[in-house]
């Protein structure tokens, strides 16, 4: 038997992303909305596709989502492309922006996906590691840049996994001192009522990305989307897959984007219990707690892979970053349901109580 030619050599060494989805009782560990759409939504969205033509293709450009997104941002839409999922978008700002003799630049801990589809296409990678409380090194990100090599850069607010704000201020700095293409992943930004929008009017180079899988709660449903200046949208569009966003994504995601408003009690919720859940985890021994302004918070602790798997065992998944780069002993807690993050916090204080006193 012949053996297969080898894949590209950007492929060698390199590490695919790995969720670690794991089967459990009490799912804290993605980010995800622990509620699903409400039920009024749901009912609509099933009249919609009662007598759903699965046989047509769907619209390339999903344009009535397109209008939707723009109306509710004073934009046209022309400023606003939807993808499969922020995933699919992420992969084509490397594509279009990236490949050889093009440099990235990235503020870790942040992300995964955004260096590894940077060396995917072939790009240098630039990391400037964030500070050791996780705020971003500003001085040091404006200094790079400033050398003129620098062709896109990410900056996530709040970022994944620290919950951090990128303060509006360094955004507009960073816009201001290069021409690269500067994406903003506003993934979470519901969960902190804080967003880059003013700025796309006055900036060529700002991308903002934003996703339906956590406050919209359909993680399950690929889709994602960008506001951008026309120009930009443009070279994206050019590197999208055909028809990429299905048909059924397209009419559930205009049925929710419609209602979104309905959301915003379960949003509020989530803002609440996460600082109900800051304030409980603070009193517990031995654990440093980060503030958010996401559906998630970030702790580190002594032996935190022991615990997560002593978690794990109890039925509660949470995300180990323990061994992961300038993240030792640190684990991610996705706000859950009130009795959903009462169940963690009696698991952890039973297991830091037990471990500390072995």
């Amino acid at each position: 038997m012949k053996t297969v030619r080898s894949s590209q050599p950007a492929l060698e060494g390199l590490i695919p992303y790995d969720p670690k989805y794991l089967p459990a009782k009490q799912l804290m560990s993605a980010n995800e909305n622990p509620n699903n759409v409400p039920e009024e939504i749901q009912i609509e969205i099933r009249k919609v596709l009662k007598n759903f033509p699965f046989n047509r293709y769907p619209d390339p450009l999903a344009n009535e989502l397109r209008d939707l997104i723009a109306q509710a941002n004073g934009l046209s839409r022309d400023n606003v492309l939807v993808g499969n999922g922020g995933d699919e978008l992420l992969f084509n700002f490397a594509l279009a922006w990236g490949g050889p003799e093009r440099t990235f630049l990235n503020v870790p801990p942040t992300f995964s996906v955004y260096e590894a589809n940077a060396r995917l296409v072939g790009s240098k990678v630039v990391n400037i590691p964030r500070k050791e409380n996780f705020d971003i090194d500003e001085e040091a990100v404006l200094a790079r840049v400033a050398k003129g090599d620098i062709d896109f850069v990410m900056i996530t607010s709040p970022n994944n996994p620290t919950g951090k704000l990128a303060r509006g201020s360094f955004v507009s700095d960073l816009l201001n001192a290069s021409d690269a293409l500067v994406m903003v992943d506003e993934a979470y930004f519901e969960f902190s009522r804080t967003t880059m929008r003013p700025l796309l009017e006055e900036h060529e180079n700002l991308v903002i990305l934003r996703t339906f899988s956590k406050a919209f709660s359909l993680a399950g449903v690929r889709l994602g989307y960008l506001l951008a200046n026309q120009s930009v949208i443009r070279e994206f569009i050019k590197v999208r897959q055909p028809y990429s966003v299905d048909a059924v994504s397209q009419a559930i995601g205009c049925a929710v984007f419609r209602n979104r408003a309905k959301f915003e009690p379960c949003i509020d919720q989530i803002i609440e219990q996460r600082e109900i859940l800051i304030e409980r985890l603070r009193d517990l021994d031995g654990i440093e707690v980060f503030d958010s302004d996401s559906n998630y918070v970030l702790i580190r602790l002594a032996y935190a892979g022991e615990v997560w798997q002593q978690l794990y065992e109890r039925g509660i998944l949470v995300r180990d970053f323990s061994s992961a780069p300038l993240l030792e002993n640190c684990l991610r807690i996705s706000v859950g349901l009130p009795e959903e993050n009462d169940a963690l916090i009696t698991a952890l204080r039973s297991i830091v109580a037990a471990l500390k006193a072995e």
